[in-house]
């Protein structure tokens, strides 16, 4: 397979857009679906379009003005033999004024309103048409695909059209294990019906995943990821960790700090860490757990077991607040036991840093961090464990590097990674096929459900009301804010605006302020004052998403709700709720609201259950948006989709059976290359 950068055309620039969208190869353009088509078949008389119609449409120039409005741009009177339209340009070159020169024939595509100068496209895509004798129009539909910032469309397009045709002439070879096996075509034959679709062909289904072309792609792309898991497994078995011990000393000990009794969710998942510890096979544990369902002390009872057993433990999170927040839970209840700690994140340096490197190689037990402990010049002593919190937060490469730090050979670290966004069943027993899953299904007693409700931006004094009565009893609270500063693109209100709006409206209260571009000895000094009850309202963006824990919080109060989805909208809601108040969430949202907006807040509002959650989340997005775009420890999956397929991950097992070593080599190359080794890490 050649590397896209020896097509012509691709320079280091261009291949660097392309990899962002998972293009590294020829025949990963192939791959590349399209979001919709667009029918530049046919050309429609200017008398037959309809406003809100996106229509193709060929004629002479007849006119065209630069003329200043309430701004400036450029009018262009096209006409064919029944009528003329008006083409729009409130942007444009010389060379676009010379393209329309009087008397050129043009062909333009774009979308037909309704305006001044009666039917008009507004910037529509248009090209020169030779005189002497009529151009052609294309055979199938235009497919337009998704690009990315600074990849033109143009450029992709002839790519990706390039590719097509040399698998039409059989330029580019694509060996079919599957051919006579799969009732759905030859691959090739799936490849050209969906980058070049004739006119009759089913778009919906080509869209949305059902046309027999694109499951033709989807099967052959699970059936990668299950051989792929299937060799990965095989290797594993030659594979050895540490014994750990179960560390019941340790463990009594930390309960006494604790002072609450285990849920009986929280011992039965620590007991099945345990086993998996006990063992010499390296365990790979996905444990999930609701918001606020005490994965924290799980993950202390696995630490333990390698600190009782003489070894290290290393726990990360994906960000400075939550690393810092883990390190202080910890240290207050391990340290009273004996056990060195050692803290490492980015803002550590100079004398503080070169003595946590040196207790790593030495005599510490547990290092806390963030993605610091991935880097090189990092070495441990003896890690036996590694946890990853928020795991899907962290890209796969990084994960690999911090097991790398413990591995020896056949010999690697135990592994658990965690997270607080609830996978639904189904999608979990195939895009985390390698780790055994376990769950927290069980909240500490006394935790009273959080109160949500949904108002109009229109009803903001009253929001602010309701805040101001809750502050004056003492009450802490969130406002989110999606923004950090003010958008002409997005109608959002912006954090820093908002804060300064409601220190006006909240006099007596301290309104501190937390956004992603703060530094971060800046934000931990806002949560610090946070959690010590100096700031009464904190108004944040996203930031504080994951990991924050200050139990006198009990209001959440979330700008433009509609703009969010139901994982994020859950985490946030998160934060409220952890003290013996009664919390409650407000979800403000600015109307009128789209249907799907529309569903998520009801489920909101309807329940606080995270599973009940997610799968209303993945009926709503789809599964590549609630695993996120960032390697869940899942192949990347350009075709299939695991909601829409999961029919086809029987028949799949059973193409597998029938395969031969030669033929899944060709299709785990195909789909996965390098990324093979990258499998549920």
């Amino acid at each position: 397979m050649r590397d896209v950068s020896e097509l012509p055309g691709v320079g280091p620039q261009v291949a660097g857009r392309l990899k962002a969208l998972g293009i590294v190869t020829e025949v990963d353009l192939l791959f590349h679906r399209p979001l919709r088509y667009e029918d530049r078949t046919r050309i429609t008389p200017m008398n037959r379009v309809r406003p809100e119609t996106r229509v193709q449409i060929e004629g002479r120039v007849m006119h065209q003005e630069v003329v200043q409005r309430r701004r400036r741009m450029l009018l262009v009177t096209l006409a064919d033999d029944c009528g003329e339209i008006t083409l729009r340009y409130f942007r444009f070159y010389p060379s676009q004024r010379r393209m329309f020169q009087v008397g050129n024939r043009i062909r333009c595509f774009g979308e037909v309103r309704f305006g001044p100068e009666g039917f008009e496209m507004a910037h529509p895509e248009c090209r020169v048409i030779g005189t002497r004798s009529p151009e052609p129009l294309p055979e199938h539909l235009t497919p337009i695909y998704p690009i990315t910032q600074g990849l033109a469309r143009a450029t992709l397009t002839r790519l990706i059209d390039e590719a097509v045709e040399r698998v039409r002439q059989g330029q580019l070879a694509l060996p079919d294990p599957l051919e006579g096996m799969e009732q759905a075509g030859t691959l090739a034959q799936a490849i050209l019906t969906i980058h070049r679709p004739g006119p009759g062909e089913d778009l919906d289904a080509l869209i949305d995943g059902h046309h027999p072309a694109v499951r033709r792609l989807a099967t052959e792309e699970l059936l990668a990821h299950h051989l792929a898991l299937a060799r990965l497994n095989r290797a594993r078995e030659r594979q050895r960790a540490p014994k750990l011990d179960s560390g019941e000393t340790l463990r009594a000990g930390l309960l006494e700090r604790v002072g609450f009794e285990p849920t009986g969710a929280q011992k039965r998942v620590s007991e099945e860490i345990l086993v998996d510890l006990q063992r010499d096979r390296p365990m790979r544990r996905l444990l999930q757990g609701d918001v606020g369902s005490g994965k924290t002390l799980v993950a202390a009872n696995a630490l333990l077991a390698a600190a009782a057993s003489g070894r290290q433990a290393a726990i990360v999170a994906p960000t400075e607040i939550l690393a810092e927040q883990h390190f202080n839970t910890l240290s207050q209840w391990l340290e009273p036991l004996g056990l060195k700690l050692v803290w490492l994140a980015g803002k550590v340096k100079g004398k503080a840093r070169r003595q946590a490197l040196e207790a790593l190689a030495g005599d510490a037990n547990i290092a806390i961090g963030t993605h610091a402990l991935f880097q090189a010049g990092v070495e441990f002593r003896d890690l036996a464990l590694v946890v990853v919190d928020e795991q899907h937060r962290f890209g796969v490469h990084q994960r690999l590097a911090l097991a790398a730090k413990g591995s020896s050979g056949d010999h690697i670290p135990h592994q658990l990674v965690m997270t607080a966004t609830p996978i639904p069943r189904t999608l979990a027993m195939t895009a985390y096929a390698g780790l055994e899953v376990s769950v927290i299904d069980e909240l500490p007693p006394g935790r009273k459900p959080v109160t949500t409700v949904a108002m109009s931006q229109g009803r903001r004094e009253e929001v602010v009301e309701r805040l101001r009565r809750a502050l004056a009893e003492g009450r802490q609270a969130y406002w989110v804010c999606p923004l950090i500063e003010e958008s002409d693109l997005l109608e959002a209100r912006a954090a820093e605006s908002t804060a300064e709006e409601l220190a006006q409206a909240l006099p007596g209260h301290a309104v501190g302020l937390i956004h992603g571009r703060m530094k971060p000895a800046e934000k931990q000094d806002v949560m610090t004052r946070f959690s010590a009850g100096e700031i009464d309202l904190l108004v944040a963006t996203t930031v504080i998403e994951v990991g924050v824990d200050v139990p006198n919080a009990s209001v959440m109060m979330i700008e433009n709700a509609e703009r969010l989805g139901l994982s994020q909208l859950h985490q946030l809601r998160g934060r409220v709720g952890r003290g013996s108040a009664q919390a409650a969430c407000v979800l403000i949202y600015k109307p009128p609201l789209g249907e799907t907006a529309r569903a998520r807040l009801e489920v909101m509002r309807e329940t606080t259950d995270g599973f009940v959650i997610a799968e209303k989340d993945l009926e709503l997005r789809g599964p590549g948006e609630v695993l996120g775009t960032r390697q869940t420890g899942m192949l990347r999956f350009r075709v299939a989709d695991l909601g829409r397929d999961a029919g086809l991950l029987e028949p799949v097992k059973a193409l597998a059976e029938r395969l031969d070593r030669p033929g899944a080599d060709i299709i785990i190359e195909r789909w996965i290359g390098e990324a093979e080794q990258f499998v549920d890490v």
